[in-house]
């Protein structure tokens, strides 16, 4: 009597279904057209201005050099504005990550009346256009005289203006956040501490702190991005050109009477590396950031 053999490795093919080849082309048309307009910058920015003012946009290119990228960078004077970005960036990142984890380890670990209400606070605070407190902020920074802190002497025009602005912008998602994935942790982490006698700090540096570190990767991804990409806080709160943070670089790559486009695609490529180096950099914390509790039951 004869047995049936299945070949050792053979694998068995899923039956292919009208609806999986439809959403297999739906994807692949969403990310085409979602890529569409990178690439085309992409194309662009290789390209000389001279060819496609002759030939047009949509014309076989018969030149491609990375001549744009290196005027864009030279004449925006992007290495200094980089500089600019940087010291906003990463204080407002790291503040913002400690102050929202204290305020998320306390409202998750401790039991009181108003601490849903405090973290409702927190979350409201995004809720907030920031349109709406133009002026009377604007008015606050031009009072706050800082002699000796800033080179304007005010809380106006300087890189701690925007920090502290970034702060109170970013602090309400960030606690919000870490709360929900504070109270995931088990209590009797804590309890065991206080039993033994550690103190509030050393529950919340030494234990807790160190078992939030997928969720504060994603959230530091993010908050970079976000930070790093905000031009409306730069433009309201900073008169002087040499202080601004990179998205105003491109800016310089503007003349009164004629812009070059290929040229400003190259520079808008080049203040996007800094962020895509974030994100790989810290890609498996961000995505199990993401991801976290999506098992739970």
């Amino acid at each position: 009597m004869s047995t049936p053999t299945v070949a050792l490795g053979a694998k068995q093919r899923t039956p292919l279904r009208p609806a999986r080849v439809v959403l297999h082309v739906f994807l692949v048309v969403t990310s085409l057209v979602w890529l569409a307009p990178l690439l085309w910058a992409v194309f662009a920015a290789l390209r000389p201005y001279s060819e496609t003012s002759d030939k047009g946009y949509v014309s076989w290119p018969d030149k491609l050099s990375l001549d744009n990228f290196t005027n864009a960078f030279k004449q925006s004077d992007m290495l200094h504005y980089f500089g600019n970005t940087l010291i906003i960036a990463v204080p407002a990142v790291l503040l913002t990550l400690l102050l929202s984890s204290m305020v998320a380890f306390y409202v998750s670990r401790f039991d009181f009346r108003l601490n849903i209400f405090l973290l409702l606070v927190f979350t409201a605070g995004n809720l907030l256009p920031q349109q709406v407190i133009i002026t009377p902020l604007y008015r606050l920074y031009l009072l706050v005289n800082l002699p000796g802190v800033t080179d304007s002497g005010k809380l106006y025009d300087s890189a701690l203006g925007l920090v502290l602005i970034h702060v109170a912008f970013q602090s309400g998602f960030c606690a919000f956040v870490l709360s929900n994935y504070m109270r995931m942790l088990p209590h009797e982490l804590t309890e065991a501490a206080l039993v033994d006698g550690a103190s509030v700090w050393r529950m919340y540096w030494q234990i807790v702190l160190p078992l939030c570190k997928p969720a504060m990767a994603a959230l530091a991804t993010l908050l970079s991005i976000w930070i790093y990409n905000d031009f409306f806080w730069a433009i309201v709160l900073i008169s002087t050109g040499e202080n601004m943070p990179i998205t105003s670089a491109l800016n310089n790559l503007s003349g009164q009477y004629f812009t070059d486009p290929n040229l400003v695609a190259a520079g808008a490529l080049l203040t996007a590396i800094p962020t895509l180096i974030v994100y790989f950099a810290l890609q498996r914390q961000f995505v199990s950031g993401l991801t976290l509790g999506a098992n739970k039951g």
